[in-house]
């Protein structure tokens, strides 16, 4: 069985086991939770990837895969059940690599909101993730109806897990306000099975 090193606070592995499942795949992964600090490299999960990220995948044939797009590419190779996730046309994709722009945001905007000593934070980086999040998130209300308008793929999965990311750790934020278009299409997301079953959590981090 394949091995997915996981975390249920991940953005990439949530983007990753949103996938999984539209492929019917979930069930033939084992998650194992690992803990993946981007201030404090792991020194096991370095052994298989050196990168010291999540997700990384191993394959039962002793294949390593790592970053959430080629994770998905996998899902997508491997499974004809679901939605094609990679299709000919490069806007998918395009739209996965907006998502993951915002998701590379978003991170070391909680490093230096949250987790840098109040001392050593940057109000002006601050505010430079806050006008990136905003431009964003604007473009999206303009293209809402071209993401309404193709079959479910990798972009909207890589947007849709980026905007919950948004409301699980910047919900003060409220992305919502004055875009009712992205917050539409967002709750029509959130109520996909494979999203239910992906929830965003914080628990105890393994030692």
């Amino acid at each position: 069985m394949a091995v997915l090193h996981w975390s249920p606070r991940s953005p990439y592995v949530r983007k990753v086991m949103v996938a999984l499942h539209e492929k019917g795949l979930a069930a033939q992964v084992q998650t194992v939770r690992t803990h993946a600090d981007p201030l404090i490299p792991h020194e096991g999960l370095m052994t298989v990837n050196p990168l010291s990220k999540i997700p990384t995948l191993e394959l039962p044939d002793g294949a390593v895969l790592f970053d959430s797009h080629v994770i998905c590419r996998w899902a997508d190779r491997s499974s004809p059940t679901g939605p094609c996730l990679f299709p000919d046309d490069l806007t998918a994709e395009r739209d996965e690599a907006l998502g993951t722009g915002l998701l590379d945001v978003a991170l070391p905007w909680l490093v230096e909101a949250r987790l840098r000593p109040e001392a050593q934070r940057s109000a002006d980086m601050i505010a430079v993730y806050r006008c990136k999040m905003q431009r964003v998130v604007d473009w999206l209300e303009s293209h809402v109806p071209a993401l309404e308008a193709r079959p479910f793929d990798i972009g909207h999965i890589s947007i849709g897990v980026a905007l919950c990311y948004l409301d699980f750790r910047f919900e003060a934020e409220g992305w919502r306000h004055g875009r009712p278009r992205l917050a539409a299409w967002h709750a029509g997301f959130l109520a996909r099975p494979s999203v239910q079953a992906t929830v965003f959590r914080d628990d105890p981090r393994p030692v």
